[in-house]
């Protein structure tokens, strides 16, 4: 058998509709914004194209509508070098998301209706499974069916890639998936969600981190935000400090970052904690930046922020 290589990514592409402003209005109310950007984004999408512009070889699996915001997805993988092994569907509209990014913090809260998107399902997966099977990483999440997801991480399991399973958004899994994960990696929001309780310090997200590894996964990273990321594998645990690369301008897509830094990492045989240094880099320098997709950095950007740090 060939050594394995690349990177399989299944997961939603959906536009980004983003609109700054103090607040969310009211119910009835109407605010003023202070900016809007349209682009590329859901989790899957932007994480491929992170992962490509990090470096990394990418196949990305998904559906988008025959409509504008479906070409806007195959432009921007085009311009990134992702493989888009994307269906294109007549009679349903692409995923779109609602991005309300606070015009002081940066922090953001999103309304996604995946479309086209939200039809994935194990056919989408089984008409990839080659590519799947000869992939050293594969990734996915949950804004695509469930099922699609799990079906992903199985054949990959048994085919020997490294599984990275994104938990997003936040909502109750089945205990078999754990043990298809090589790495688990939510956010301190979804970790809470999947433990049934509060990640505000580091012994908390310690905590979390341990029984996930219970249930059966192979290795867990909490993603912290500003804070960094909690690695914890066997009898290894370790906080990676976050980078910071300049004013923060949108956190939207800053998990996707990571992951798409991090998966690139893994892929090029990086020690686990390497990797994630390398994807906190990758996750600093996009929210200095407007927007997901536009805002991931490229590999120089990337390797000139951990040489300077």
């Amino acid at each position: 058998m060939s050594e394995k290589s690349g990177i399989v990514i299944l997961g939603i592409f959906a536009a980004d509709t983003a609109y700054q402003a103090k607040r969310l209005p009211h119910i009835g109310e109407t605010l003023m914004g202070s900016g809007f950007t349209l682009g590329p984004g859901g989790k899957g999408s932007n994480q491929a194209i992170a992962a490509a512009k990090a470096g990394g070889k990418v196949t990305f699996i998904s559906r988008v509508g025959n409509d504008p915001f479906g070409a806007m997805a195959l432009s921007a993988y085009a311009e990134a070098g992702v493989k888009a092994n994307v269906m294109k569907m007549d009679g349903v509209s692409s995923g779109a998301a609602f991005i309300f990014v606070d015009e002081v913090s940066g922090d953001n809260a999103i309304i996604v209706a995946p479309g086209a998107a939200g039809l994935i399902g194990i056919e989408d997966v089984d008409a990839n499974r080659a590519e799947i099977e000869s992939a050293a990483i594969f990734m996915t999440q949950l804004e695509q069916p469930l099922e699609a997801a799990i079906h992903g991480l199985s054949i990959a399991k048994r085919a020997g890639a490294t599984t990275i399973f994104n938990p997003a958004p936040a909502r109750t899994i089945p205990d078999s998936i754990y043990a298809l994960c090589d790495f688990i990696v939510p956010n301190e929001v979804e970790a809470a969600e999947l433990v049934g309780h509060a990640i505000e310090t580091d012994e908390q997200a310690g905590a979390a981190a341990r029984t996930l590894v219970d249930r059966g996964a192979r290795a867990v990273i909490i993603t912290l935000g500003a804070r960094g990321a909690y690695y914890h594998a066997g009898g290894q645990s370790e906080f990676v400090p976050a980078f910071r690369a300049g004013n923060v301008v949108d956190t939207t897509g800053a998990g996707d970052a990571f992951l798409g830094g991090f998966a690139t990492a893994i892929s090029e045989g990086y020690a686990p904690i390497e990797a994630i240094r390398f994807g906190c880099a990758t996750a600093a320098i996009a929210v200095t930046r407007p927007g997901t997709a536009p805002a991931m950095p490229s590999r120089s950007e990337i390797d000139a922020l951990l040489r300077s740090s």
